[in-house]
């Protein structure tokens, strides 16, 4: 399948919203966090957020959302990612991480963390990132909920 990655431009919020709506791992309180960020970085592009999206045949089939942790000097965080539900398998998930990862090494980041849910409905998402060179450095538990902890995952350059 060919897609190709580029930065999110504004013309993009309406698609990735319906994007985000029928990632089934997201719930709506979740997506109302990641439209915030999507703002964030749509009125302030490269302060905090930098969200690039994969493109197939003009309509977005995923996204990344990552930057510089605050406060920290290497540090980078993966705040939100996904790919539409029938688009994976395809290595989009990949290459929006290995872009997220190149740009962070870019700019002499040293380690990237990764958080994410315990819930069941999630575990391909953990799959995910273990497949992709990801550590589980720490599990906190009933952090989101009762059962529902939240599981970090690390990478270092």
């Amino acid at each position: 399948m060919e897609y190709r990655l580029r930065p999110m431009a504004s013309r993009d919020k309406s698609q990735l919203m319906v994007l985000l709506r029928n990632t089934s791992e997201f719930e709506e309180a979740e997506i109302s966090v990641a439209e915030e960020t999507i703002d964030s970085y749509l009125d302030c592009r490269d302060q905090y957020y930098t969200i690039m999206i994969a493109v197939v045949r003009q309509m977005i089939v995923g996204y990344v959302c990552f930057g510089q942790t605050p406060l920290t000097k290497s540090t980078w965080d993966i705040y939100w990612m996904a790919v539409a539900n029938e688009k994976r398998g395809f290595g989009i998930g990949r290459a929006l991480l290995e872009s997220a990862e190149k740009a962070a090494s870019q700019a002499e980041g040293k380690l990237i963390l990764v958080e994410t849910s315990s819930k069941p409905n999630y575990l391909n998402t953990r799959r995910f990132y273990r497949n992709n060179g990801y550590k589980r450095v720490s599990r906190i538990v009933d952090f989101y909920a009762p059962g529902d902890h939240l599981i970090i995952f690390e990478k270092r350059f």
